[in-house]
């Protein structure tokens, strides 16, 4: 089975909101997550119609594991202050296939350049706050046979890494399937060598992108 090498990345698991509120103005923010450029707009659209009587609502998306497409809008707030600042944080923390909209009901106050672009990225942060986070992870799903002598010494190895079964046969002989990282696969591979004296089966039975929940 060839081995490929591809960088995990960060999802929402869960949507949320956050607000936050700057003389006044109320910024909200609604995170989504979107799997196409489709699915963001017809996301904006919807926030739009629900926040109608809203100054601006203003929103930024990244598609792709690797970014393939950013986009964002100021929906008539100054140039760069609204978009960009909401696209940054997402960028900065890492996260793919998300939309979110901040709607910015105005509260009398004019805030100026940099108090818009303060505004908008701490009402991302705030509606992070209340989403659900989990990373994409490129791997492996791994069948490993061992006895009942060595299958006390291969799960404490795999609890040091951070690996759970999730599934587990105890028969004649112990069978755990789990789901392995592929920068941990080799080190993985020996360390349950290693723990077995050599007598545990290690079955590589598929590659694949799996959740891990942040």
């Amino acid at each position: 089975m060839g081995k490929r090498t591809e960088d995990s990345y960060r999802v929402l698991l869960t949507g949320g909101e956050g607000e936050y509120v700057e003389k006044k103005s109320r910024f909200i923010a609604t995170l989504q997550k979107c799997e196409s450029e489709e699915e963001a707009l017809r996301f904006i659209e919807g926030m739009k119609k629900k926040y109608w009587d809203a100054k601006h609502n203003c929103s930024a998306f990244v598609i792709g594991a690797k970014n393939e497409l950013t986009r964002c809008s100021d929906d008539g707030e100054p140039g760069g202050t609204a978009g960009r600042p909401m696209l940054e944080v997402l960028l900065g923390e890492d996260l793919h296939n998300v939309a979110v909209v901040v709607t910015r009901y105005f509260g009398g106050v004019l805030l100026g350049t940099g108090g818009l672009v303060r505004a908008y990225t701490q009402a991302v942060k705030e509606g992070l706050k209340n989403c659900v986070l989990g990373r994409m992870c490129f791997g492996y799903e791994v069948k490993i046979t061992t006895d009942y002598n060595g299958v006390g010494k291969v799960l404490y190895m795999l609890g040091n890494a951070k690996i759970e079964p999730f599934s587990s046969d105890y028969g004649e002989k112990v069978v755990l399937c789990v789901r392995i990282p592929a920068i941990l696969l080799e080190s993985v591979r020996k360390d349950t060598a290693d723990a077995t004296g050599g007598r545990a089966e290690f079955e590589e039975v598929k590659s694949l992108y799996y959740i891990h929940k942040d």
